[in-house]
């Protein structure tokens, strides 16, 4: 029987997977209630931090509501005047964006940008294997060779002092617009906008949660504002249509993983609605490519359309991604989605090979508060998704090594409360790495093969503490409790309502039960799916993803036999077949018996 209080949802202070059940915000057992949904949101903004009298703007998130001056950013109209001085002399203007997709919306968006405003971009996306992570000097200086006076950056440059620095010697002006953590130095720039540079502003700082390409839609917003202040449109120039780039912002936001709170939630909220218009011929064909047979959500970005994107610069060809978003060309968009596609099952193939060594590392690793797992001939494009799924499986950050002769290079994931970002560059002063990076969910970072013990040593004795705290008071959120009959359809619009949900603005978790297993079995390779019936004699199909070898799944696959369970997840709607059903999606249970 799982450990009960009366403090705790249902009393669970001990579920199968050895957490406890705490309410996000104020007590929302329902039972089979369904008549105060709108109570139901409501309660669901106020247990995300918003204030009652802020209810409204929080309800229905617009730009207009949440938009900043992007003058209150560092830098910011030095980076739009150099810009709109570059369109309108026509200078040449090379956009250098990461391989990743903050990286290609970024350049994108940048590109599209410059195009309606009549000026033609070229873009560099380095190559992930053989060039990494940033903008490199030798890059730089040959893009000033080619004619390009101004190079605007786009999600890296805030760490290349050194490639910044040969830039600027060679006479090139570069514009960096970025959002991972800075050190106390800021590199030489003709302009360095990033809301997490040590000496922004306080409103700026307020929008560090930002991704790289919703900073670039601001610097859009400040450059249109720039040429329109020295009447370029006056001539029958017209102004760009800014919000038709908020698909783009979306697909960026989401995949990056940024908090969806704030702007981000309304870049998102609004994004969505834009890209339901299929307006971007590139976005529409990596809709259609990802066997989507509606207007994409909030989850399809993080789980469909941005893992394609990111297969191009992962095990493909880094400019497939911004080419596809830039291209007016519905067969070429066609043809580079399909492409992308296809990267994509090669990449689930690379990461569960290299998911499978990493694994196996672990039980050497149990007293380890950061689990750091190396291994030659791993491919580095998978390894920031192995780290991310070694953090999900044991609770804790993980950083996943790819090995080539005496050079590493790793890529890290965290945990809620633990600033991995800032470890990572605190190490690289301690010269234990070559370079490293990041923000406080991940880092990246290139380290020689025989500090990688020290390393590890290093991570556990900075954040060893704070990982352990961070363990014990490990709980499993709920937002409302109900009986079986309780999920329907009409509770997961509601619970939409209260949407976009992602990190730091998180999707309802409910709890319901009590329920007894009918059927349980595996499908696909690890999943657990069941139909949970109740005492209310309703019931309803659910499904616990990569849960057949852990404690959970096991407990439900063999000893849930006649025996009572409390199950905690999210409430989706299942629309396959003629009418669409409320389904859950098993994060948690707990015996009720």
């Amino acid at each position: 029987m799982a450990s009960r209080s009366l403090s705790s949802v249902f009393g669970v202070d001990r579920s199968l997977s050895g957490k406890s059940w705490k309410w996000r915000g104020g007590n929302m057992d329902l039972g089979e209630a369904t008549g105060a949904l709108d109570d139901v949101v409501t309660q669901l903004l106020l247990s995300r931090g918003v204030l009652r009298d802020d209810l409204e703007r929080h309800r229905t998130p617009t730009l207009r509501a949440f938009l900043p001056d992007p003058s209150h950013f560092r830098d910011m109209d030095v980076a739009a005047e150099r810009i709109a001085q570059a369109v309108m002399t026509g200078e040449t203007v090379t956009i250098y964006g990461d391989y990743d997709v903050d990286g290609a919306t970024s350049a994108a968006l940048l590109i599209r940008l410059l195009r309606d405003l009549g000026h033609q971009a070229r873009y560099y996306i380095p190559d992930r294997l053989l060039e990494g992570y940033g903008p490199s000097g030798a890059a730089l200086v040959k893009l000033g060779e080619e004619g390009s006076s101004l190079v605007v950056t786009v999600d890296c440059g805030a760490m290349a002092h050194e490639a910044l620095a040969q830039a600027h010697a060679a006479g090139i002006d570069v514009v960096v617009v970025d959002h991972h953590k800075c050190a106390a130095e800021n590199p030489i720039a003709a302009a360095l906008v990033n809301p997490n540079r040590l000496d922004e502003s306080a409103e700026a700082a307020e929008h560090g949660h930002l991704a790289a390409v919703g900073v670039a839609f601001l610097l859009a917003v400040a450059v249109v504002r720039t040429l329109r202040a020295r009447d370029f449109f006056v001539g029958g120039q017209a102004e760009p249509d800014l919000m038709a780039l908020l698909d783009l912002v979306a697909l960026g936001t989401v995949a990056d993983v940024a908090q969806i709170r704030g702007l981000n939630r309304a870049f998102v909220a609004q994004g969505l609605k834009v890209m339901s218009r299929r307006a971007n011929v590139g976005m529409a064909a990596l809709i259609d490519a990802s066997r989507l047979k509606r207007a994409p959500i909030c989850s399809d970005l993080g789980f469909a359309l941005g893992p394609r994107i990111n297969a191009g610069g992962r095990v493909g060809e880094s400019t497939l991604g911004v080419r596809l978003l830039t291209t007016e060309d519905p067969h070429e968009a066609a043809d580079i989605a399909a492409q992308l596609s296809a990267l994509n099952e090669e990449r689930r193939a690379i990461e569960a090979e290299v998911q499978a060594a990493a694994e196996a590392m672990l039980d050497g690793q149990h007293n380890r508060a950061v689990h750091v797992l190396a291994g030659r001939g791993w491919h580095p494009g998978v390894i920031g998704i192995v780290a991310g799924r070694i953090k999900e499986k044991t609770g804790k950050p993980a950083l996943v090594i790819a090995l080539d002769g005496e050079i590493g290079k790793g890529s890290a994931r965290s945990i809620a409360g633990i600033d991995l970002g800032s470890a990572i560059i605190a190490a690289r002063e301690e010269g234990l790495l070559v370079a490293g990076g990041g923000h406080a969910m991940a880092a990246g970072l290139t380290i020689q093969a025989d500090k990688i013990e020290a390393l590890a040593d290093w991570l556990d004795a900075r954040l060893g503490a704070a990982v352990a705290r961070a363990k014990e008071s490990e709980s499993m959120p709920l937002d409302l409790a109900l009986a079986p009959g309780g999920l329907t359809p009409s509770l997961v619009d509601a619970l939409e309502a209260a949407g976009p949900f992602g990190v730091g603005w998180p999707g309802p978790r409910i709890a319901v039960g009590p329920v007894r297993l009918v059927k349980v079995d595996v499908v696909g390779t690890d999943h657990v799916r069941a139909i949970a019936s109740g005492m209310d004699g309703k019931s309803f199909k659910m499904i616990a993803f990569r849960a057949a070898d852990t404690e959970m799944g096991q407990a439900l696959l063999h000893g849930s036999r006649g025996r009572s369970l409390w199950l905690a997840g999210r409430a989706k709607i299942d629309d396959w077949g003629d009418r669409p059903q409320a389904e859950l999606q098993l994060e948690d249970a707990a015996w009720a018996d």
